[in-house]
């Protein structure tokens, strides 16, 4: 029986969920995979020839397996919008929604753990720690293979938190295997851990492993050689190139220390400033903290590094602090003045946390320029018009999918690296085209002969800072991609005559 704090979690934690996937509601080029592939199993199904795949394979393979989890979860609700002919944007919102709703009972499942085996209060404060933060949040609806993967790894930790280790190693086993190879450095730590406190023995580790490795194995090269039409393990080839080869550099590169000294204090906040004295004061929570760190500083031998790459460590690192935060709240001071010191302390942080993630959410939601310029141009042409729009490189990275695609009349190309100067452009009825301006050198070819712009869709350019105002942080946008409509001969001899 589900009771009232389980469902007042519930609440709290979906609505801030809700919160920043409604702020944020378009995805960028590092979700499209999953995104695409969670629309052509909802509206094209069998029919492999018109997935977006085949025409947009990406760098590397990925797996299908968690865009077929979420499509069949959402295809109940998903019926119901189609017989209400809702706009396909409802059906972004809904697969977003199901995943994230996946990574928040997972989470609650963790949360319920760290309550029997560190106390309630203590899951209270695991609870509100993350959801003050940004990043956890805000990622936890993005399909993104880092969070398809997610469901797998906070079950894991809860697992691996009770000792039921028969449940942790198949866990382990499809996360690693089937979404992302590196976690086997992670899980590698935790189940080290346990065979040296021999609370794990090796013919326990082996004899559940086995067979738990060549399932998933299994699992993932049927379904996904069936939707690649190849022989194919998409993980094992990811691993190939990013870790062996170390292509994923080609990205860009970051110093060595860069988690540490960047991506774990914005991902945590001023949480982060906790983790050392939990460290320090609290026993319990090395058995967290090691595996997370050692975690990190492994990872962080390859060059290329994105905050998304070590999410899965912030669970750890929070409850680590939540352990900590239960302790200062419950002990005896030895005067009223250091009491109320602490506990302010520790409250405040929270509201730091909280101050922080609404700042970098109102950035986040001005980075989908893309997302809006398509949309726009629904609201500014008519439904039946005769529109083939091109969608340049930067509208399709930041927030153009299938999904956005609304009007089923209507031809979407997004073929790359169309210039102002090729002949095919002119195939073209309306461009979604980056530039400041009608004067900027992708544009200003158009506008001078053949196009008009119909809006200016604009950017996160910067911060400012006014220390007069109630609210000291402006936020600053700048134009980023134009939306331009070719000018037909008529239109344009009338123009002239004018």
């Amino acid at each position: 029986m589900v009771d009232f704090r389980t469902c007042r979690d519930f609440v709290i934690v979906t609505f801030i969920g809700a919160l920043h996937l409604i702020s944020c509601p378009f995805t960028k080029v590092e979700e499209s995979f999953n995104m695409q592939a969670m629309h052509d199993m909802l509206y094209h199904r069998h029919n492999l020839t018109d997935y977006d795949h085949f025409e947009f394979p990406g760098v590397v393979p990925r797996t299908f397996i968690g865009a077929v989890s979420v499509s069949l979860l959402s295809s109940p609700v998903f019926v119901i919008l189609r017989y209400l002919n809702l706009y396909k944007f409802a059906a972004q919102i809904l697969v977003r929604s199901v995943l994230g709703l996946s990574v928040i009972l997972s989470f609650l499942k963790l949360k319920d753990t760290v309550s029997r085996v560190f106390g309630q209060t203590t899951s209270t404060w695991f609870m509100f720690i993350t959801i003050s933060q940004y990043h956890f949040m805000f990622y936890l609806s993005r399909p993104l293979p880092n969070i398809m993967v997610l469901p797998l790894v906070l079950i894991a930790f809860h697992a691996w938190i009770r000792k039921r280790y028969t449940l942790f190693i198949w866990c382990s086993a499809a996360a690693v295997i089937i979404f992302r190879a590196e976690l086997a450095m992670l899980f590698g730590l935790l189940a080290l851990f346990e065979l040296y406190f021999r609370r794990l023995t090796i013919k326990k580790l082996i004899t559940t492993a086995v067979p738990a490795g060549l399932v998933c194995v299994l699992c993932t090269v049927a379904v996904d050689s069936f939707f690649w039409r190849r022989l194919i393990w998409p993980e094992a080839e990811v691993f190939w190139f990013n870790t062996i080869l170390n292509k994923s550099s080609n990205w860009g590169t970051s110093p060595f220390l860069w988690y540490f000294y960047s991506a774990i204090p914005r991902g945590l906040g001023s949480t982060v400033f906790l983790i050392p004295f939990a460290a320090l004061y609290e026993k319990r929570v090395r058995r967290l903290l090691i595996p997370a760190v050692v975690f990190v500083l492994l990872f962080s031998f390859l060059p290329h590094k994105e905050l998304r790459f070590i999410i899965y460590t912030f669970p750890l690192f929070n409850i680590s602090a939540a352990i900590l935060c239960d302790r200062i709240w419950n002990w005896t001071f030895t005067s009223n003045l250091y009491a109320i010191v602490f506990r302010t302390g520790t409250i405040s942080h929270l509201f730091a946390n909280f101050a922080f993630s609404m700042l970098l959410l109102r950035i986040a939601s001005h980075n989908y320029a893309g997302g809006m310029a398509i949309s726009r141009l629904h609201g500014l042409e008519e439904s039946h018009s005769l529109v083939n729009v091109h969608i340049d490189n930067l509208s399709a990275q930041t927030g153009v999918t299938r999904f956005t695609q609304l009007n089923d009349r209507w031809r979407y190309n997004k073929t790359e690296n169309l210039s102002a100067e090729s002949p095919e452009i002119m195939s073209f009825t309306h461009l979604l085209i980056e530039g400041r301006n009608k004067y900027s050198p992708s544009v200003k070819p158009l506008v001078d002969n053949t196009h008009r712009v119909l809006d200016i869709v604009e950017g996160f350019s910067h911060l400012t800072f006014s220390y007069r105002s109630l609210w000291p942080v402006k936020i600053k946008t700048k134009p980023v991609i134009l939306i331009l409509k070719k000018i037909n001969r008529l239109s344009r001899k009338h123009e002239k005559t004018t």
